[in-house]
């Protein structure tokens, strides 16, 4: 696969090993046999960020009940995505990318303007992958807000 291409549904989901923010390290295929939700965001605590978080964490039961896992990955550190769940009662991990190579080998670093500036940072993405770890849906240019509820309609089949 070049670097220019992205995935399709139904392709394996790329494994990957990364620190959790209950420290430990984690590994997706240590989640085979259940359904995941694997989101990239950019940063702790900013608003588009929080919201996505908190409206994942009000639709847990409803995506744990699915059988479906969880896991939100940021270049923070592991001492700030503790901070962050902390602040917002988040029941689910946060992987620490800060070396960006998963957010390389997903493909969501994109080039941004910040303050007139060229910067490159992550492109809200959201992946489903299925119990044999193929990507069942991809969500490219998330919003934020109502991003969570978008997801579970989808998992649901709505």
């Amino acid at each position: 696969m070049t670097s220019t291409s992205l995935f399709e549904i139904g392709q394996e989901a790329p494994d990957f090993t990364l620190p959790a923010s209950d420290g430990s390290t984690f590994s997706l295929k240590s989640l085979r046999g259940q359904k995941v939700i694997l989101y990239f965001y950019s940063k702790n605590n900013t608003a588009g960020c929080t919201k996505e978080a908190v409206e994942f964490r009000e639709l847990y039961e409803e995506f744990k009940a699915l059988n479906m896992v969880i896991i939100g990955i940021s270049r923070d550190t592991v001492s700030s995505h503790q901070k962050f769940i902390a602040k917002h009662d988040l029941p689910f991990l946060l992987l620490s990318d800060e070396d960006r190579s998963v957010c390389d080998l997903y493909q969501v670093l994109k080039e941004k303007m910040m303050y007139g500036k060229k910067t490159i940072g992550v492109e809200r993405s959201t992946f489903v992958i299925d119990a044999d770890g193929l990507f069942q849906h991809i969500f490219r240019k998330v919003k934020a807000a109502g991003h969570a509820p978008e997801v579970l309609r989808k998992v649901q089949g709505q």
